[in-house]
């Protein structure tokens, strides 16, 4: 069968297409940068080609084409600093194109990537872990546009019998993020360089998963006809900037962070306690101790460099 990853050459998809195709998928991705990742080892089982998903015409030919059994949606603006007409064109009606595409050539199940950012501040929900179910409050323009994202879905669902499934990745890390929450990844990746870094506030909270992981929710999930929910929490590890400094420090003991302000942030911190417990007993999905991601991603750093590798203990 056959899987069409929009977006696909970007931090996750990268990740993602290997895994579906050791799923027995074939895969085509549309990117509108179809050199940001290479495929070579999957050989034949991977085709990228270059389309914008802003253009109907492109999402609805490669479709009509592909004829895909699965359609995923990796393709969007992390962050909320764009024109309100790009943001709109882009993370809305490049969502709907995807959609509307989906259903006139009949795929069979429509996965997306929402966020965490729907929740909004983990204020609004004191100190317990949010659901799916929980109403959202995410106040930015990525979080809007988010929330619109998974009404349109239901709506589709609802009124042609869809299945389209959203999963809502926290805060994606890994060693060549550079878009969107970043500072739990500067946290790790500049000591690993040797650099200095500072953050505003040491208890500001983040809930870190590992991409290959985020990767792994997304193959699980894509591959499965039809999922008993229409939105998973991806979850993750709640920890804040000054937990996660001195966990690099256990690693990197000359590591150079500091902090401006040594208390404060985590009044304000967007959501950061996440119920996951769709994932874990739909899909089975375990994630590698956070610890062992953290050093994974510092010697992912030095072997760019050309230094050695840190052991762990």
């Amino acid at each position: 069968m056959t899987s069409v990853v929009i977006g696909g050459t970007g931090f996750i998809g990268r990740r993602l297409i290997p895994r579906l195709v050791g799923c027995g998928e074939d895969v085509v991705c549309m990117d509108i940068n179809p050199g940001g990742a290479a495929f070579e080892a999957e050989g034949d089982r991977v085709k990228v080609v270059r389309g914008d998903v802003t253009q109907f015409d492109d999402v609805m030919v490669l479709l009509a084409e592909v004829r895909p059994e699965r359609l995923i949606n990796l393709s969007y603006y992390i962050g909320s600093d764009l024109p309100p007409r790009v943001a709109t064109k882009l993370n809305v009606v490049g969502m709907d194109n995807c959609f509307e595409a989906a259903r006139l050539t009949g795929v069979r199940h429509t996965v997306f990537a929402s966020s965490l950012a729907v929740s909004g501040a983990q204020s609004h929900f004191g100190e317990r872990a949010t659901t799916e179910d929980d109403f959202r409050h995410g106040a930015k323009q990525y979080a809007w546009c988010k929330i619109f994202n998974e009404w349109q879905a239901k709506d589709y669902a609802d009124k042609y019998g869809m299945t389209i499934t959203a999963v809502r990745p926290a805060n994606v890390t890994g060693p060549d993020k550079v878009r969107g929450s970043v500072d739990h990844v500067n946290c790790i990746t500049r000591p690993a360089r040797g650099e200095p870094v500072t953050f505003p506030y040491r208890d500001a909270m983040r809930t870190p998963i590992h991409v290959d992981d985020i990767a792994e929710v997304f193959a699980r999930v894509a591959m499965t006809d039809k999922p008993a929910h229409a939105i998973y929490n991806s979850g993750g590890t709640a920890i804040s900037l000054g937990e996660l400094a001195e966990m690099v420090r256990g690693f990197l003991p000359d590591a150079r962070i500091s902090f401006e302000n040594e208390t404060g942030g985590k009044e304000v911190s967007s959501n950061y306690l996440i119920d996951n417990r769709r994932l874990v007993e739909e899909f089975g999905m375990q994630y590698v101790p956070y610890r062992q991601r953290v050093l994974q991603i510092i010697n992912e750093v030095r072997a760019d460099a050309g230094k050695p590798p840190i052991a762990d203990g």
